[in-house]
């Protein structure tokens, strides 16, 4: 301390940097809430249609048609109650190949189709892997805890690959 200080301002300035650093976590933290919400938000739109399949119709799709965003065929019922149809249209990803056929579920009050099984839920669940690893780069870098960072960053990675391999 320089001899002509007060200790006032040397406790004021303490506060103030503890005041910074409890700014800094509280605003870091809520990002990272916010990335990790926006993740389970943007997977639950398709998740739910894939894990909570009681009463909802499952069938298979044979893929014949592939446009830039969709692809189509007839699906044919497995589920009791189910009814068959001509069309229906799946989202066109990486893992849906024209010739195909593929377990599905369709969303109520649609024609839309997901894929089910073990591939169709990591699927859903993709976006929530990004958003662990996002929020991992914010919590090491935003909060210094890099235990927490690498348990997120390794969460979305596992889940990631996972779905990569079940496609």
């Amino acid at each position: 301390m320089i001899p002509a200080m007060p200790a006032t301002a040397t406790r004021s300035r303490q506060a103030s940097y503890a005041a910074l650093r409890l700014g800094r976590a509280a605003a870091m933290g809520t990002v990272a809430a916010l990335i990790l919400i926006a993740g389970v938000w943007a997977s639950w739109g398709t998740a739910q249609h894939v894990m909570l399949t009681k009463g909802r119709e499952s069938g298979t799709i044979e893929v014949t048609r592939c446009g830039d965003d969709t692809c189509s065929g007839p699906y044919t019922p497995i589920s009791q109650g189910s009814t068959g149809r001509a069309r229906v249209v799946i989202a066109h990803t990486v893992a849906v190949r024209k010739g195909r056929r593929y377990t599905v579920i369709v969303k109520p009050g649609t024609d839309e189709v997901v894929r089910s099984g073990p591939a169709g839920i990591l699927f859903a669940w993709v976006p929530l892997g990004g958003a662990l690893l996002l929020a991992s780069v914010v919590v090491a870098g935003g909060l210094r805890l890099t235990r927490a960072a690498w348990v997120l960053a390794g969460s979305g990675f596992a889940l990631l690959t996972a779905a990569f391999l079940a496609l």
